[in-house]
C-alpha cells in the first residue's frame, strides 16, 4: 500500500502505517510565505494582523492573509474575532500549534550557531 511511497524513507518502518511521509506533512504545513515567522511572532503572544504585518514588511497583505488562513485551516493558529467596534482580529498558536515551539527554538539555535560558525569563517570544516 505505502510501500512505494515509503521506500527510501530512512524511518520507514516508523511511517509505513501513514497514508503521507510525516515529513511532507510537516513541509507541506510550514512552506509558504513566512509560515515558520508566523509561527515564531506568535509563540510568544497573541497578535493583531497589523502587528504581524509590521514584523513582515516584505509580505503583501493579501499573502500574509493567505499564510493565517493556511496555518488556520492546518489547526495551527486560531483567528479570535471580539466583538467590538471597530472589530479586533487577534491570533494566537493554538494546542498543537504550541507543540511546534520547541521545534522553532532549535531552529533558532541553529541559525545562532550558523550565523556564529560563519562569522569565524568555519563553514567548510568537518569537525
Amino acid at each position: 500500500m505505502n510501500e512505494d511511497m515509503h521506500e527510501v524513507c530512512h524511518m520507514r518502518d516508523k511511517c509505513i502505517k501513514f497514508d503521507k511521509c510525516p515529513m511532507v506533512l510537516v513541509q507541506d504545513i510550514l512552506s509558504g510565505k513566512r509560515k515558520i515567522l508566523i509561527l515564531w511572532y506568535l509563540s510568544y503572544k497573541a497578535l493583531r494582523f497589523n502587528e504581524i504585518k509590521k514584523k513582515l514588511p516584505d509580505v503583501t497583505q493579501k499573502m500574509l492573509t493567505q499564510q493565517l488562513r493556511s496555518l488556520e485551516e492546518d489547526g495551527l493558529i486560531l483567528r479570535n474575532v471580539y466583538p467590538v467596534v471597530p472589530p479586533k482580529v487577534e491570533y494566537s498558536l493554538t494546542e498543537l500549534g504550541q507543540k511546534i515551539i520547541p521545534i522553532l527554538e532549535l531552529m533558532h539555535g541553529y541559525g545562532t550557531e550558523y550565523l556564529t560558525t560563519a562569522s569565524q569563517g568555519d563553514l567548510t570544516s568537518s569537525g
